[in-house]
C-alpha cells in the first residue's frame, strides 16, 4: 500500500512541475499578521455547518453547528519582536487557545519562536481557515493521524531562504498525552485524543518536529514534514528512580512516534490541485496496548488527492465558483503488534465532491456530498454538508 501512496503523490508532483516563476501564494492568518506593519492587528475566521446523513433504511436528524469562531490578535512590539495569539470558540460552548507565541526576528532567514505552536505537519494543520480549503469539513485524515488543530507548547526557529525559495520550521515541543490513568490513544481515533492543546500539559519527554517547504515555481508549494518523539505519561511523575519495577510500568505506558508527511499544492490558471500523505510508525504498541487495555496500531497511514476548477477564474481571486472532487483513504491500524488483529472499521475510503462559491476573498459558501466506506461495510454511507466560512 505504501508504494501505491507514494506513486500517487509523486505523480501529482510531477504533473504540477511545469510551472515557472517564483511565487509563494499560500498564506494563513498568522502569516498575514506577521507581515502587518500595524502596531495592533485584529483578525478572525469562523464557519457554520449543516450536516445531514442519509440512509436507505433509517431516518437521521441533521446537525446545525456554529463549529468554530476564532479571533486573532497580534502585536508588534518592534520591527523584530511580535506576539501572535488565536482564541477559539467551538460549538458555542468550548473555549481554546489555538496559538500563542512570541517571535523574535533576527532576519529573514532566522526567526525564534516560543509558546503554543501549531505542529507543522501537512497542509490543513497550519492552513485550516475555511476559506483556504474546499469542502465543508476538513479532510478525514487530518482528524486521525495529524489531528487538526494540533498544537503544543515549545520553542524553535523558522525562516525563509529566498535564493532557494525554501521555508523551514524546526521546533522542540511537548508530545501527545498517551496515558493519564487510562489510554488516550487507540485504533479508532488514532492520535486525536492525545492532543494536550497547551492546557496544563504533562511533559515527560520532549519531541521534535520540522517542516521544509519549496515555493520556487509559480503557484506550486511542496512540503516535507516530520514529527519524532515519545508520548507523555502521568506515571513518571514522582517516580523513584531506583524503583525498576515502577520504571518498567511507566515505560509500558508510552509509545514512540515517527511520522513523515508529504504534501503538494498547485494552481494553474483555473485548475487547483492538492495532495497529502502521512505515514506514522509507532513502537512499543504491544506493551502499551496490554498495559492500557487499548488497540493502538503500530503503523498509521493516509492520503488524499484533490482536483478543483474555478469556473470564473478571476485573476484577482476575489470571486470564484469552484467544483471539486477529493478522494482519500486512511488506515489507523495499517500494522499491528503483539498479536492484535486489525479492525476493518479502521481502514476507510472517502469521496467528497461539491462546490465552493467564493463571494469575495475571505467569504465563501460551501456545499458537498461525502461518501465514506470502512472496509467492514458493504456500501458507502452518504452525508450532505453545507455551510459558510469567513476569514478577515
Amino acid at each position: 500500500m505504501k508504494s501505491t501512496l507514494l506513486s500517487i503523490f509523486f505523480l501529482l508532483t510531477t504533473v504540477v512541475a511545469v510551472a515557472q516563476e517564483n511565487q509563494n501564494t499560500y498564506l494563513n492568518m498568522a502569516d498575514n499578521l506577521l507581515a502587518s506593519q500595524s502596531k495592533l492587528t485584529i483578525g478572525g475566521y469562523g464557519e457554520v455547518h449543516y450536516n445531514q446523513p442519509f440512509d436507505n433504511d433509517l431516518r437521521h436528524n441533521g446537525k446545525l453547528d456554529v463549529h468554530r469562531m476564532v479571533m486573532l490578535f497580534g502585536y508588534n512590539f518592534s520591527d523584530k519582536v511580535q506576539f501572535v495569539t488565536e482564541l477559539e470558540f467551538e460549538h458555542v460552548s468550548e473555549v481554546y487557545v489555538e496559538q500563542a507565541f512570541l517571535q523574535y526576528k533576527l532576519n529573514q532567514l532566522v526567526q525564534f519562536r516560543a509558546g503554543l505552536l501549531l505542529i507543522p505537519m501537512g497542509i490543513i494543520n497550519e492552513y485550516h481557515e475555511p476559506t483556504t480549503f474546499n469542502g465543508v469539513e476538513r479532510p478525514l485524515i487530518d482528524g486521525k493521524i495529524a489531528p487538526t488543530t494540533w498544537r503544543e507548547i515549545g520553542f524553535g526557529i523558522t525562516g525563509n531562504y529566498l535564493p532557494l525559495s525554501i521555508k523551514y520550521q524546526l521546533y522542540v515541543v511537548n508530545g501527545f498525552n498517551g496515558y493519564d490513568g487510562s489510554a488516550r490513544l487507540n485504533g479508532a481515533n488514532g492520535f486525536r485524543s492525545g492532543r494536550q492543546k497547551g492546557a496544563e500539559s504533562t511533559i515527560s519527554s520532549p519531541n521534535l518536529t520540522a517542516k521544509l517547504e519549496y515555493f520556487g515555481l509559480r503557484g506550486l508549494n511542496l512540503g516535507l514534514s516530520g514529527y519524532f518523539g515519545k508520548t507523555q505519561s502521568s506515571l513518571y511523575n514522582k517516580l523513584d528512580k531506583q524503583d525498576a519495577a515502577a520504571l518498567a510500568t511507566a515505560d509500558s505506558s508510552v509509545v514512540g512516534i515517527n511520522m513523515i508527511g508529504l504534501d503538494a499544492r498547485y494552481t494553474l490558471k483555473h485548475w487547483q490541485f492538492r495532495g497529502q500523505l502521512y505515514y506514522a510508525s509507532v513502537n512499543n504498541t504491544a506493551a502499551y496496548n496490554q498495559f492500557a487495555a487499548s488497540d493502538l496500531g503500530s503503523a498509521l497511514n493516509g492520503y488524499y488527492v484533490e482536483a478543483a476548477y474555478d469556473l470564473l477564474g478571476n485573476s484577482d481571486q476575489q470571486a470564484g465558483l469552484i467544483p471539486f472532487v477529493r478522494y482519500e483513504a486512511y488506515n489507523t491500524q495499517a500494522k499491528t503488534a503483539g498479536g492484535l488483529s486489525p479492525a476493518e472499521a479502521n481502514e476507510v475510503q472517502a469521496i467528497t465532491t461539491g462546490l465552493t462559491w467564493r463571494l469575495v476573498q475571505g467569504a465563501v459558501f460551501k456545499t458537498d456530498i461525502q461518501l465514506v466506506k470502512p472496509a467492514s461495510a458493504d456500501a458507502y454511507s452518504t452525508t450532505f454538508n453545507a455551510g459558510f466560512g469567513i476569514m478577515f
